[in-house]
């Protein structure tokens, strides 16, 4: 067995779905559009990526030693189409990969052990998911793991728009497999679904109109011309996601840390907006929703209960009227004001 199919055989083992591996280079068109986006300031206020855009273009300039990029995937389909409890307004909707545990966790946990089998070749690597710069869906891609869809995000013939991606960096040198190709065609089923309309082209995402962004990265008051558009969605959106055709060929997830937990399945708006600090950290234990924090939770909250057309949520958004988090307080005069409205 070579070292490769070793590799590969161990990473399905440890219970990755989806195994590739490509060269530690991307090609000039791929930088390019990386600048393109900075310079059109549409990665909205996620300095980060303009901080070390040239590590994450180049995986060489992030660790010099790099050969081999090791691209992973771990399927996190749901069991049904996630837009479904968009019907529910008096509820939260959250995004299907923040119901389970944090992702970030269950798919390092993965990575470093698959590290330590690699140990056995005795060369140098590191371990990526999601938090370095580095641009893990074109190296998905160009290792052939799926293709970039006009949503910007991979899809895959196996597992549809649903893969937590996960690399390892590596100075071995493994043989590279053949990159996917574009499956898109003429649909724009993901495009349409968009509710606020973020994609200005297709393979294009403007984050300062996406939901996900404004619900999880962006702090202060969200903008009044996508509130409406939100709808009960307080924690990312699965919209664009969910619309690919390809997802008929979609699994449910087989990682079990990663099914929904039951207070992330449709919670009633009402009892979010009655936490406070210590409920909202034991609630939100070991997920990803933890780490916005209760005021920026809340805010998303209280857009969602001014969107419910439910008066008898009026009392639960004016508590927050006088809070002493300006963007909270704001959200939550609107949505008492937009349930006047409504009665």
């Amino acid at each position: 067995m070579t070292p490769k199919q070793a590799i590969i055989g161990e990473a399905l083992r440890l219970g990755f779905d989806a195994v590739r591996i490509t060269r530690a280079t991307l090609p000039d068109e791929t930088r390019a559009r990386l600048q393109a986006h900075l310079d059109a300031g549409e990665h909205g206020s996620m300095a980060w990526m303009e901080r070390r855009a040239e590590q994450r273009g180049d995986p060489q300039a992030l660790w010099p030693d790099a050969v081999s990029v090791i691209t992973l995937g771990v399927n996190y389909g749901p069991a049904e189409d996630p837009r479904a409890a968009l019907a529910h307004g008096s509820r939260g909707t959250i995004s299907v990969y923040a119901q389970g545990r944090d992702y970030h966790d269950v798919v390092k946990k993965k990575l470093k052990a698959l590290g330590q089998f690699m140990g056995r070749y005795r060369a140098p690597l590191k371990v990526f998911v999601d938090t370095a710069p580095v641009m893990e869906k074109p190296l998905a891609a160009q290792a052939g793991l799926g293709w970039q869809g006009k949503h910007t995000n991979l899809v895959s013939r196996e597992f549809g728009s649903w893969l937590f991606l996960g690399e390892i960096y590596s100075a071995m040198e493994l043989e590279p497999d053949a990159p996917e190709s574009d499956h898109c065609g003429s649909c724009r089923a993901c495009l349409d679904a968009c509710p606020t309309a973020a994609f200005p082209a297709p393979y294009r995402l403007d984050a300062r109109r996406c939901i996900s962004y404004l619900t999880i990265e962006h702090a202060g008051p969200i903008p009044h011309e996508f509130r409406a558009a939100m709808g009960n969605r307080i924690y990312g959106c699965d919209d664009c996601l969910a619309a690919c055709p390809w997802n008929k060929f979609a699994a449910i997830a087989r990682e079990a840390a990663l099914h929904p937990r039951a207070e992330a399945l449709s919670p009633p708006l009402a009892a979010l907006a009655a936490l406070d600090d210590a409920a909202f950290r034991t609630r939100f234990a070991g997920s990803p929703i933890k780490r916005i924090g209760l005021k920026r939770f809340l805010r998303n909250v209280m857009i969602a209960i001014g969107n419910s057309g439910d008066i008898a949520l009026r009392a639960a958004a004016a508590r927050h009227i006088q809070d002493d988090d300006a963007a909270l307080a704001e959200a939550a005069r609107w949505a008492v004001e937009r349930l006047s409205d409504a009665g």
